[in-house]
């Protein structure tokens, strides 16, 4: 008799659950692409507030249709005063918490916070694009003793976040940098926050319950940490010249090499490229380049394992572009959030343009029917 057990693919892997327009992802071929447009050619020539437009809207903007995008952002980016008094409330928190809560928070001053529809979701997601960097540096400020920086509107979405966070205008190399780290994290199909974020929209709550889902999804250490854990290796390791032996104790031990590796990509992350370029130009524009050297000493020392699937992926370089902005590790998984904000909004309209619940099954596999015992006699 033929085997009729249901088959499981635990985590989900391989199962395709809905149909997307947004980001295509070849990981055998290392390839990714938004609506259409290699990521390729969207780090080196795109500003993140076209990306955004393009992942929401489907389309590369015109100079007007992006003009007025970049306004709409803008004018956006001030908080209610009561989400200060949340965040002061909840300072001591680590600042994902306090994103997240913070987020949940602007839901109360929102009186279409529960309205399900695409309408709905653009305009709220455009507002949390912009509010969420606000959020973030206004924390990072206030934990630290300091009045929260007012949002500069002669800057543009990467610039005013490095302004708000530190109140001093940042390099343009060091705002575009920034610049090309948020287009680069801005979306990337089905992972775990996204994912859970559609879930949330599947029972008909509204963008802020979805975004609150999906903060806390990527505050899981296997999700958005990857970026903190590889400057916390950077740090261990001290020196390029002791990277080889670093990699060689790591392999021995059968750990892993922090920023190699990826659950989708078998080749080299193709995101991973257009920050290698930017975090060496902006260690020696910073008189830092030693962060740099390490990182290349540990790609050196991982190439014999490149055939095993284990490249360089997007966070192995980003961690250290963050240190070199002089930005805390605490601070790592908030940041990746200020990039993947675009991506979660449109996958959530996605979502409820052809609403479903998303209802997964478990395999019983427990005590089979049994009788009731008393509780004097068991």
């Amino acid at each position: 008799m033929a085997d009729t057990a249901p088959r499981i693919n635990r985590g989900l892997k391989g199962v395709y659950f809905e149909r997307s327009g947004v980001s295509d992802i070849d990981g055998a071929a290392g390839r990714l692409s938004y609506r259409g447009y290699s990521i390729d050619d969207l780090a080196a020539r795109a500003s993140f507030e076209e990306v955004a437009y393009l992942l929401l809207h489907g389309d590369l903007p015109t100079s007007d249709a992006l003009a007025g995008f970049d306004a709409a952002l803008r004018d956006a980016r001030d908080l209610p005063p009561a989400v200060f008094d949340v965040i002061r409330a909840v300072s001591g928190g680590h600042p994902m918490d306090v994103l997240r809560t913070a987020v949940s928070a602007l839901a109360a001053f929102d009186p279409k916070a529960a309205e399900c529809s695409e309408t709905a979701f653009l305009e709220t997601g455009i507002r949390l694009i912009a509010q969420v960097p606000t959020i973030i540096a206004a924390h990072h400020n206030i934990r630290n003793g300091r009045d929260p920086v007012a949002p500069d509107p002669a800057l543009g979405h990467a610039a005013n976040w490095l302004w708000m966070l530190t109140g001093k205008p940042p390099t343009e190399n060091a705002a575009r940098l920034m610049d090309v780290d948020f287009i680069l994290h801005a979306e990337h199909g089905s992972n775990a926050s996204t994912f859970a974020a559609r879930v949330t929209v599947g029972t008909e709550a509204g963008l802020y319950s979805a975004m609150t889902t999906a903060l806390a999804t990527l505050a899981g250490p296997a999700h958005g940490g990857a970026a903190e854990d590889v400057m916390k290796m950077v740090a261990e390791i001290g020196t390029a010249d002791k990277a080889a032996a670093y990699v060689k104790a790591k392999r021995k031990a059968r750990e892993a090499v922090t920023g190699f590796g990826h659950r989708v990509y078998r080749t080299e992350d193709p995101r991973a490229r257009h920050m290698r370029e930017g975090v060496r130009q902006l260690g020696e524009e910073m008189g830092e380049p030693e962060w740099y050297e390490i990182l290349q000493g540990v790609v050196e020392a991982m190439k014999p394992y490149a055939r095993h699937g284990l490249n360089v992926n997007v966070d192995f370089y980003s961690g250290v572009a963050y240190q070199l902005h002089g930005i805390p590790m605490d601070l790592f998984v908030p940041l990746f959030a200020i990039g993947r904000m675009p991506g979660w909004v449109i996958q959530c309209i996605e979502q409820v343009q052809r609403n479903i619940l998303i209802r997964p099954l478990t395999l019983y596999e427990g005590p089979q029917p049994r009788d009731w015992v008393a509780i004097e006699d068991r």
